[in-house]
């Protein structure tokens, strides 16, 4: 029996205002033919489907047309999704009768009765082959926000409320499932979170469960086979058990190098095994020019030579622009534009580095009192010290403007 561990989808994601409906179409057209391709018979999705809490039309339409079509390719398809910490989980939940009577699952979050007993069933999924006999079980648990779990004051070992809460949680459904599974059929395990020696990006994911302090321990999911994770858009294994998939698209400039993949796994016997790593197409592209900032004269040249094929709007790259400085220059963006507007690429990005002095406002505080300056002044002053050079007359007109607006909102 074999499964595919994917994650992170964000369908409706915007790259620096950029849409990207073409890269998810793209990538779900390639992934419904992996699917058939390979015969699979088991998607599992670890959360983070769609980008924010309130998808577009757009988004939910492209999801339920590839669920749709899914069930019609792939009758027998075991299909499990759980929410991410940017998934809204009632959203998810709303049609969860509704598409579990054509068996596919999808998970928003957990459920407590009046005395607060969890209702393990729903987060218990049986793996079936084509045959319809059970091959292993699944223990869906969405992502877990401190709302859903109950913290005893006292816990073992001075553990944090929040990490015992997680896996009391996560043990509940483990012991729910062993009533149920026979001997050697396997345990897999899926969650949305941050554990423990994972490794983050540069700006795309968050600490959840309250920061680092909070980074669950591998122990969690202790008794399970398989734990299919996702929430760190990095593909990396922490374990031999232990699986972040990534995402499929990089979802920051600095994802571009990232391992973007699908994970094959084939159950035999009592084991879930990973068969094979599946790179994910890119079907858009993103530059950085030049490779290491430089001056701005030297990157304007180098943008003039830059030669691309034409293609529609939606398949053009994404574009950073790495640009040195002595001090800001106020025609910036408006000069690159003016370099680009013949080329078939999107910008995305302008990165600035200035090479000026370095000295700013705790240089100043030791040299002048900043009570007998006004707001310009202490303005000009770190302009001065930052850049070695005094502001223009446009960018102290500015502050002008921008000081007496803030008057205007405090009178």
């Amino acid at each position: 029996m074999k499964l595919l561990h994917t994650a992170d989808w964000h369908l409706g994601h915007r790259l620096h205002g950029h849409e990207r409906y073409f890269e998810h179409r793209s990538f779900l057209d390639w992934l419904m033919r992996e699917i058939s391709e390979r015969d699979i018979d088991g998607l599992l999705v670890a959360g983070d489907v769609f980008d924010t809490a309130n998808p577009s039309a757009t988004s939910w339409q492209l999801f339920y047309q590839f669920l749709a079509t899914l069930r019609q390719q792939r009758p027998h398809l075991n299909v499990i999704i759980i929410a991410g910490n940017h998934d809204s989980p009632s959203k998810l939940d709303a049609p969860h009768e509704l598409l579990k009577s054509f068996d596919l699952h999808l998970i928003g979050s957990i459920e407590r009765d009046a005395d607060g007993a969890l209702n393990c069933e729903k987060l218990t999924i049986p793996l079936k082959d084509r045959h319809g006999d059970v091959q292993a079980w699944c223990a869906a648990v969405p992502f877990l926000r401190s709302a859903d779990l109950r913290m005893d004051d006292e816990t073992e070992n001075h553990e944090d409320k929040l990490i015992t809460g997680v896996r009391d949680v996560y043990q509940q459904v483990f012991t729910y499932i062993d009533s149920l599974r026979a001997d050697g059929q396997p345990l897999l395990a899926m969650g949305h979170a941050y554990l423990q020696r994972g490794e983050l990006s540069e700006l795309s994911e968050h600490k959840v469960l309250g920061g680092n302090q909070h980074a669950l321990p591998l122990s969690v999911f202790a008794g399970a086979d398989y734990v299919a994770l996702g929430h760190l858009h990095l593909a990396q294994s922490l374990s031999e058990s232990v699986h972040y998939a990534g995402s499929p698209l990089p979802l920051s400039l600095a994802e571009q190098n990232y391992p973007h993949q699908l994970l094959e796994l084939t159950i035999t016997g009592n084991q879930i095994v990973i068969t094979d790593k599946i790179k994910v197409p890119k079907v858009v592209d993103i530059l950085r020019i030049p490779a290491n900032p430089k001056p701005l004269d030297d990157v304007l040249s180098e943008l003039a030579k830059l030669t691309l094929p034409d293609v529609p709007h939606n398949q053009q790259p994404f574009l950073e622009v790495r640009v040195r400085l002595d001090k800001p220059e106020s025609r910036l963006r408006e000069r690159i534009l003016a370099e680009l507007s013949d080329k078939p690429v999107r910008l995305a990005r302008i990165h600035t580095e200035y090479s000026g002095h370095g000295m700013g406002m705790a240089d100043l505080i030791s040299t002048v009192p900043l009570d007998s300056l006004s707001p310009k002044e202490v303005f000009e002053l770190c302009y001065q010290r930052q850049y070695a050079a005094s502001p223009d007359e446009n960018l102290l007109n500015c502050f002008d403007e921008l000081e007496n607006a803030l008057e205007n909102v405090a009178s």
